[in-house]
């Protein structure tokens, strides 16, 4: 790929395209788990599965420090988020002895309860691990939320909340999904440090 430029600007369109509204929606449903001391589990795999433990991150820790100057976060809960993409003996252990389908969703099983958020990343939409983890997710009384890419795949179905970017380049998909990872982040950061106490002003 020489065309550097017909890359960028590709990208550029589909993120003109993005409907932020359903940003908007996704950071609400990610603050009233928040707000309700639910769990919110990521999963994906490959490149989704770096962005999950990106976003994990961002949420669980990013969302607390670094803080403004002055603010102090020590009696603001933190958010309760869970990567499934991050223990690996767990990953390899249920691959290996029963199927690879199942990583997710028996990892999930343990844990997932009603008014949790499973957030689903899968560029393709069509991912058995995710798809069968959205499923259990709906018998519990959980709420789906979800970023793919193409046209949705079966995962579009199975989404309370989703994002489909428009898009048939897959790289371009995983592009789109860190910026879309990085809104929500920013949203859920802002309105969590706004919970914080304001020291050092008299």
């Amino acid at each position: 790929m020489e065309n550097f430029s017909q890359y960028v600007g590709e990208v550029k369109g589909i993120l003109d395209q993005l409907p932020m509204e359903r940003v908007r929606r996704i950071c609400d449903v990610l603050y009233r788990a928040y707000e309700n001391q639910r769990t919110i589990f990521v999963f994906g795999n490959g490149g989704s599965a770096a962005l999950a433990s990106h976003l994990a991150c961002d949420l669980g820790k990013g969302t607390h420090a670094p803080c403004p100057k002055g603010l102090d976060m020590r009696s603001v809960p933190k958010v309760k988020v869970f990567s499934m993409t991050d223990n690996v003996p767990m990953i390899t252990a249920w691959a290996n002895d029963a199927a690879y389908e199942d990583i997710f969703v028996e990892q999930m099983d343990n844990f997932i309860e009603r008014g949790d958020v499973a957030f689903g990343i899968s560029g393709s939409g069509n991912s058995p691990n995710v798809l069968k983890a959205l499923q259990l997710a709906r018998q519990r009384g959980a709420v789906t939320v979800g970023l793919t890419g193409f046209q949705g795949g079966k995962m579009k179905d199975l989404l309370d909340y989703g994002i489909v970017v428009p898009s048939n380049s897959m790289q371009q998909i995983e592009d789109v999904h860190l910026i879309l990872a990085h809104l929500v982040f920013l949203n859920i950061r802002d309105r969590v440090q706004a919970l914080g106490v304001t020291v050092g002003k008299n």
